[in-house]
């Protein structure tokens, strides 16, 4: 083995949880050390693959222990179970945050933090697999203070939350941990929004609590949507929030329990507050023991609601229908402009949301009502928008379209308005809408007289 890159800083990944890359054991620290950074980023060479430096990392703990007393083989008294949770970043990747869980024996100090935000770069197909959604994550672990090092350069914020855990389940704990560690237990298909680096954390503590965890979180109302969690937390990137906002469907509207609103780690670090676990003489004590911030934000934090969107959308479909129905006459070349502009953008968003439902396992796109307002067949307009600029007639197929379009728009609407629909798609409707029909009477007033 060469000898270890010069030291730099660790970079996080698209969600909060760190990307990484595999740099050589340092022997001036207790564990190897794992390279972050940041998507479609390399930083150098990486000397061995990513799943024997986990399992070089897990040999290292148990040998260690060998050694000296660690968390390893520390006896279940001695561990105190911990929450990190680092908050949101300036960057998109980093706008949903980080966690881990820290075990520390109390005795010799040894704290190691171990997190589910790990991916290889370099895997075979990562590209592909990323756009059908079908991510592979893994588990790491290294020393506490290493991994906290980059988010107080980076000033997001560090909050430590210590649980209350008996001996028996912080050995459950551990163990658990340890062996999720192993290279042939590391890897799991990563989710968005229900199989996470912060769904993992909150999972791992179930198991070990014995499932007090999910029982009292399921019977707790959600603050928000996975969509409006989502637009909360990218609205710093407008354009990107846009984006996710019209690729969601029906399933990122459900109503969520505290249980799925885990999927935050900010909001999991939330929820911890409220559990309550037996004290061990037939009475009840908080499961957060002790709860203090270790380094504070010095990054712009997101807002505390979604951004409704409602208004801004209404405003913009408004100002374009009345440009297109104002420029279809006074000024032809900027209606010409405008309107395959609307086209191709609704024709490749139709495309992209089609893609999305048929050819991944994005499941939060599936059965996306945003189709009916923006789908592939605006290409098929084009033609039609160009032949009314020079005065000729368009064929009949060409009319029926757009009828069709039309009826799909109506669709969208009636659908939004039926009880029991559930996707929150007001803001592409009142965007939609009115260019659709600003659209259909300027090319429908284009059309030749017929003679007498």
């Amino acid at each position: 083995m060469r000898d270890p890159p010069a030291p730099h800083t660790p970079h996080p990944s698209l969600t909060g949880c760190a990307p990484a890359e595999t740099c050589p054991p340092d022997p001036s620290t207790p564990l190897p050390h794992a390279t972050r950074v940041a998507p479609f980023q390399i930083h150098g060479p990486v000397p061995m693959p990513l799943l024997r430096r986990g399992f070089a990392l897990l040999l290292l703990i148990l040998l260690c222990a060998t050694a000296h007393a660690g968390v390893a083989d520390a006896p279940g008294e001695r561990l105190q179970v911990t929450v990190i949770t680092y908050g949101p970043g300036d960057t998109y990747w980093e706008r949903f945050g980080h966690i881990a869980i820290e075990l520390r024996d109390a005795q010799d100090g040894e704290a190691i933090s171990f997190n589910y935000g790990v991916f290889d770069f370099d895997e075979k197909g990562f590209l592909l697999n990323f756009a059908r959604g079908r991510m592979h994550y893994l588990m790491d672990a290294e020393p506490t203070a290493v991994d906290t090092g980059y988010y107080v350069q980076a000033g997001r914020s560090i909050t430590r939350q210590r649980l209350a855990f008996t001996p028996q389940q912080a050995t459950a704990l551990r163990d658990f941990l340890l062996w999720n560690l192993r290279p042939e237990n590391a890897r799991y298909d990563y989710d968005y929004y229900v199989d996470n680096c912060s769904t993992r954390v909150r999972d791992a503590l179930d198991k070990a609590l014995g499932g007090i965890l999910k029982t009292a979180l399921a019977v707790r109302p959600g603050g928000m949507t996975y969509r409006q969690q989502t637009d909360r937390l990218m609205s710093a990137q407008p354009w990107l929030m846009l984006l996710l906002d019209l690729g969601l469907g029906p399933y990122a509207d459900q109503p969520l329990s505290g249980w799925q609103e885990g999927f935050i780690p900010m909001a999991l670090q939330r929820e911890l507050r409220a559990v309550q676990v037996s004290d061990g003489h037939g009475g009840q004590t908080p499961l957060v023991i002790e709860e203090h911030e270790v380094s504070p934000n010095r990054v712009d934090a997101p807002p505390t609601r979604a951004p409704d969107l409602r208004g801004p959308m209404a405003l913009a479909g408004a100002a374009l229908a009345m440009l297109l129905a104002i420029s279809r006459r006074r000024m032809p070349a900027l209606f010409a402009v405008l309107g395959s502009l609307w086209l191709v953008v609704a024709g490749l968003a139709g495309v992209l949301m089609l893609g999305l439902w048929t050819l991944t396992t994005h499941h939060s796109a599936w059965a996306n009502a945003n189709l009916l307002l923006f789908n592939p067949l605006a290409f098929a307009l084009l033609p039609a928008l160009w032949r009314s600029l020079r005065g000729t007639a368009t064929a009949r197929w060409m009319d029926g379209l757009l009828v069709i379009q039309l009826l799909a728009g109506l669709l969208a609407l009636a659908l939004h308005l039926l009880p029991g629909v559930v996707q929150q798609n007001q803001p592409w409707l009142l965007l939609a809408l009115p260019v659709w029909l600003a659209l259909a009477w300027a090319l429908r007033s284009a059309q030749p007289k017929p003679s007498r």
